[in-house]
């Protein structure tokens, strides 16, 4: 099989899957017990939690670890607004486990601005500064769009809220390990990081919520991660994780004008292959691994079943909220009609990612569009 659905999830790496085996054996312990057994559990997390911090330059005291890049963005996003009233603001194109925290948000009383983006998938800070009210009290963007791949100017608008003296979180799941995070640049109070998305184990994940500003956890009382999160910490899944980060960001660089060369070759394969297809998204200011395509005439569920058939793994957008052959939501909010945003598909490139994998899709696009369209 050739895969080819990185955004949605990643085989663990080599190095991540030692760590974790040899964690599981000899660290076993409860970090929060205080005899030997805890302890030396406990000095594997708090270098870990430093090994995390390291990658997106900043202080350990900021890492919380928590079960994923969804229970991240739900944390953060409550822990930083938990006992305030007033307005949010957000884009239409988060990932769902952001919006469907506003909504909840928006039940709770609170009132939620929810931006329009361009063609490309882009908010502009002039749309951000009209949205600004007297009581805005949090700004939610994504660092990079799970499916379409663009890039938003984030130290920008930090700059802009931090003048204003407005919170503003980050979902960073996507943009961690495949562009530079860096928390003072970025000019962020808050973001979401996922393990799973860069070769780590699923079900961890890690937020960074600045010591400068104050926050109230969800469940009150809690005692593990500081308060944060409650639960016994997964130190064996966090090792592993905190492995891989510092893996994928030794290798950013390098890896990442790999897969843009990949990228680019497979489109010039579909033009030369006269695969009548449109890049959405940003043009430039985009994931490098990240392709969402959109085959004119074809259904982007009909494409991704037909290249599953012939071993060939993609999907139609993120992994989370896909429902049979419902219409792309990130591009009916860039102004696409149903029927263009049901012919989405997310090609999406990793470690293991081939130049003969990349030859052989476009051949396979070739032919499912040569079989399909008259």
């Amino acid at each position: 099989m050739i895969y080819l659905d990185y955004c949605a999830t990643t085989p663990m790496s080599d190095s991540a899957l030692e760590v974790f085996i040899k964690a599981s054996k000899e660290f076993y312990g409860n970090p929060s017990s205080l005899h030997d057994v805890g302890t030396k559990a406990k000095s594997i997390l708090e270098q870990s939690r430093k090994a995390i911090a390291s990658c997106v330059n900043t202080e350990a005291k900021g890492i919380y670890f928590t079960g994923g890049g969804s229970d991240s963005n739900n944390l953060a996003i409550k822990s930083l607004v938990k006992g305030k009233k007033g307005h949010i603001i957000t884009t239409s194109t988060e990932h769902f486990s952001v919006l469907n925290t506003f909504t909840q948000l928006e039940e709770e009383g609170f009132e939620i601005t929810f931006l329009n983006v361009d063609k490309y998938g882009v908010v502009s800070l002039d749309t951000l500064k009209q949205a600004i009210k007297d009581n805005t009290v949090l700004v939610s963007i994504c660092y990079a769009n799970s499916d379409i791949g663009t890039i938003q100017n984030i130290s920008q608008i930090g700059a802009f809220l931090k003048d204003e003296n407005i919170l503003f979180h980050s979902d960073c799941v996507q943009a961690f390990g495949k562009i530079p995070i860096d928390i003072t640049s970025l000019n962020v109070d808050s973001i979401s990081l996922s393990s799973h998305k860069i070769y780590g184990p699923k079900g961890v994940g890690a937020v960074y919520i600045s010591p400068k500003i104050s926050w109230k956890p969800v469940i009150p009382n809690t005692s593990h991660e500081s308060g944060f999160r409650a639960g016994t910490v997964n130190v064996p899944a966090i090792a592993s994780f905190a492995q891989a980060a510092i893996e994928i960001c030794e290798n950013m660089e390098v890896e990442q004008l790999r897969l843009k060369q990949l990228s680019q070759q497979l489109l010039t394969l579909l033009s030369n292959n006269c695969v009548t297809h449109s890049l959405i998204g940003h043009p430039d200011e985009r994931l490098s691994h990240h392709l969402a395509l959109r085959i004119h005439g074809i259904e982007g569920q009909y494409t991704m079943l037909e290249l599953n058939r012939k071993n060939i793994a993609i999907s139609t957008g993120t992994a989370c909220k896909v429902e049979g052959q419902n219409a792309s939501k990130t591009m009916l909010q860039l102004g696409y009609k149903k029927d263009a945003a049901r012919e989405l598909i997310r090609i999406s490139m990793g470690k293991h990612t081939t130049e003969s994998h990349i030859i052989e899709t476009a051949k396979a696009i070739k032919g499912i569009v040569e079989t399909t369209l008259p």
